[in-house]
């Protein structure tokens, strides 16, 4: 658990330099970004150190091998090779999950199948039984990527997508994850230190992110993670994980720096962010109330003005006749509910 292992993190696409500035912040080894995520390397705690610290990161992955599998049995066995034993007992429970591209095996689920057969029979000949499957939440989670003739065999150590924080429970129509805010505020540089507003706060995902990150909590600090089910979890790894957590806890400022405000015209939203806002602990570090945008007033000289405006057909242009306008309610009102309806006279 302590040799060079290479990792990958998932993020939104787009949203890569963020992440990759978040991991070398945490001095993470071998930082490289690609299209859709940023790998990096370390023993098992650097993983562990992602998970907990990392604001933009959706998944992150362990990679267990990489090998030619231009068919079926090339899948089997290189799948069948993996030292299982490390990672999963007779009870714990798996699932795995795949994706093909450009590749001869076409069907992700039957990809997913021969690696799921060759990790049981793997177990079974070395233990002499066999896990059992759970698609819905499983101890380990394998991840299979297989394109152009070349597998990749992985762990997710997070379980649950890492935008799940914990706190929101109440969302509006069309929430922005909590990554993809996360994502926003750094891609933007937004300066903690500085007054910070959100006149469309709708549940408030970007003003509770901008707190969070201002107070310095980690995202991941008061959830689970799959990779405290696996089998080599116990002792040395689990204590190293406690230690980590309280570094992180010791590290949490007791209030924000800056102001941060978030409205919403809409009462059910200024509701959900208050909500959200009191499981996230940062109900005194955000000022909610609802007000109309058309309304918003200088918070200061400098801040930060930061939001998620509806966008697409939900946008009524100034210089549409009144038929085009009631058209565009029309829609409004099919995306939003009658109770859900921008700037209605």
């Amino acid at each position: 658990m302590t040799a060079p292992l290479r990792f990958f993190a998932t993020c939104a696409k787009g949203t890569e330099g963020a992440l990759r500035r978040e991991l070398s912040a945490l001095r993470l080894k071998a930082v490289r970004g690609d299209r859709g995520g940023v790998s990096f390397e370390g023993p098992l705690e650097a993983g562990m150190r992602a998970c907990l610290h990392a604001r933009t990161a959706m998944r992150v992955l362990l990679e267990l091998a990489r090998w030619p599998a231009p068919t079926a049995d090339a899948l089997y066995e290189g799948a069948r090779a993996v030292e299982w034993e490390t990672w999963l007992t007779t009870r714990t429970t798996l699932a795995v999950e795949a994706s093909v591209s450009s590749s001869a095996i076409t069907h992700s689920g039957y990809a997913a199948l021969k690696v799921k057969d060759a990790a049981v029979d793997a177990l079974r000949e070395k233990v002499g039984a066999r896990p059992d499957v759970d698609a819905k939440d499983p101890d380990v989670r394998i991840v299979l990527h297989l394109a152009r003739g070349e597998a990749t065999l992985s762990l997710d150590l997070a379980g649950e997508p890492l935008h799940r924080r914990g706190w929101r429970t109440t969302t509006t129509v069309a929430p922005l994850k909590e990554t993809l805010a996360a994502a926003v505020l750094l891609l933007g540089r937004v300066d903690t230190d500085l007054p910070f507003v959100d006149p469309l706060c709708g549940s408030g995902t970007l003003a509770i992110e901008q707190a969070l990150r201002a107070r310095r909590v980690a995202p991941g600090l008061d959830r689970s993670f799959a990779f405290q089910r696996w089998a080599c979890y116990r002792d040395e790894l689990q204590s190293r994980w406690d230690k980590l957590k309280g570094q992180a806890r010791a590290a949490v400022l007791p209030a924000a720096p800056a102001p941060i405000f978030a409205s919403d015209f809409h009462p059910k939203a200024v509701d959900a962010c208050r909500r959200n806002a009191h499981l996230a602990g940062v109900t005194g570090d955000v000022a909610i109330e609802q007000a109309n945008v058309r309304d918003l007033q200088p918070r200061g000289e400098r801040g930060t003005l930061c939001m998620n405006p509806p966008y697409g057909e939900r946008l009524i242009a100034e210089e549409e006749g009144p038929e085009d306008r009631s058209a565009a309610r029309t829609q409004e009102r099919k995306a939003w509910g009658r109770d859900r309806v921008w700037n209605e006279p």
